[in-house]
């Protein structure tokens, strides 16, 4: 019985001692890491109630046992008063035997009905026992698992420790990346600073002021008058042609489909009768032009071969007597040539990639525009023979040339 106390005494000590270690050092890593993640700490808060519950579960069955090995204790002893009882009945009935009188008689009935009594108590007291180590047994057996069930919340609050810990490193290292980062920043944005800075100072080398002023006042007169009156005009121009293009198209609708009625047969049948008449007049002018284009060429080929052979000696002399002064030209201009190419040398890259987005925009609204034309010419009967592609791609050059023409032109009549 004592060891039983013992042991119980020592599980109950080890488990308070285990859970107030575990809340200092869960205390003291929570002060450590600051926070790094409001998911661990809600995790942290919750193993903390789990172990908080286990520690008052722990102490509720200690209790109970304690409460159990005293109440069997003095179950213990009552058996023991008992039977001494009933010792001394049977030494009193043994006595009164020996007397051999009628009193003792009864008194013997009695006092072997008090003991089959006492019997029974007894049994029910042994009952009581092994009902009360039963549920000790079993108190002792949740107890063991609430041990396992807090190791196993302590492993848990390692790793999340770990993971914690891990956290804080990479904190770290974010943090230490982000400080270079910002140093590289600052270097690079001193470094730009320094070139903006020797730039302006090439430019106001290569450039004169008055040539600077001069440029800036034409990109002001231009800009003023392209706002006052060559916007509204284009505005004006643009609104008048989508009018005149939708009444254009809707004249033209009745007069279209008298035309695919009534005027394309007749003039496609007069073209087929037109083609088979002419047909052999075309060969024999094509053969005629071969054999006029061959003659000139021989008779041409050899007055070209003496004009060049007189013009040489002239176009040497030329070229050395011209030689010094582009030698001179070129040696005063590469000074500036480079002061220019270093102004230009930051902006060349956002130009090539500006004039390649150009290319490829270009590129691709002409194959629009080809698309467009060709299916326009194919809708009539009377354009589809000629919908060649020389002449789509001709139509469609032309149409996206014609507003760039007028633009140019427009500004041109403006600043004279």
């Amino acid at each position: 019985m004592a060891t039983w106390k013992l042991v119980i005494a020592l599980i109950v000590l080890s488990s308070v001692v285990v859970v107030v270690w575990a809340d200092g050092r869960i205390e003291v890593e929570i002060a450590g890491t600051e926070a790094p993640d409001s998911t661990l700490r809600l995790e942290l808060e919750q193993l903390r109630t789990k172990i908080s519950a286990l520690e008052s579960s722990i102490s509720y069955q200690t209790r109970e046992v304690k409460s159990k090995d005293e109440s069997i204790a003095q179950l213990e002893k009552t058996i023991q008063e008992r039977s001494t009882s009933i010792a001394s009945l049977q030494s009193e009935i043994e006595s009164l035997q020996t007397k051999g009188s009628v009193d003792v008689e009864d008194l013997v009935g009695k006092a072997s009905a008090r003991a089959v009594e006492l019997e029974k108590q007894v049994q029910k007291l042994r009952n009581e026992i092994e009902s009360q180590s039963r549920k000790r047994d079993a108190l002792e057996a949740r107890a063991s698992e609430a041990e396992k069930k807090v190791q196993e919340l302590n492993l848990k609050l390692e790793s999340l420790q770990k993971t914690g810990n891990e956290q804080k490193r990479r904190i770290q290292k974010t943090e230490r990346a982000l400080h270079l980062a910002e140093e590289e920043l600052l270097r690079a944005q001193l470094e730009a600073t320094t070139k903006s800075k020797q730039l302006t100072d090439v430019h106001g080398a290569w450039l004169p002021p008055w040539f600077a002023y001069h440029i800036s006042h034409c990109q002001e007169l231009v800009m003023t008058h392209w706002k006052e009156h060559a916007k509204p005009a284009l505005d004006v121009f643009l609104q008048k042609a989508s009018d005149k293009s939708v009444q254009a198209k809707k004249w033209a609708e009745p007069h279209l489909e008298t035309a695919k009625t009534k005027w394309i047969p007749a003039v496609k049948q007069q073209w087929m009768i037109f083609l088979t008449h002419a047909e052999p007049y075309m060969r024999t002018i094509s053969i005629k032009t071969v054999e006029v284009y061959e003659a000139s060429k021989s008779t041409i080929t050899p007055h070209i071969l003496k004009i060049q052979e007189l013009a040489d000696p002239y176009y040497q002399e030329a070229k050395k007597f011209s030689k010094p002064y582009i030698d001179q030209v070129a040696t005063i201009t590469k000074p500036h040539v480079e002061k220019v190419r270093v102004v230009l040398k930051p902006y060349r890259k956002r130009v090539v990639r500006a004039y390649g987005k150009f290319l490829k925009s270009a590129t691709t609204y002409h194959r629009q525009v080809q698309a467009a034309v060709q299916e326009q010419l194919k809708k009539h009967e009377l354009t589809k023979p000629v919908a060649t592609e020389e002449l789509v791609r001709f139509v469609a050059s032309a149409l996206l040339a014609l507003p760039v023409f007028f633009l140019y032109r427009l500004l041109s009549d403006m600043l004279q």
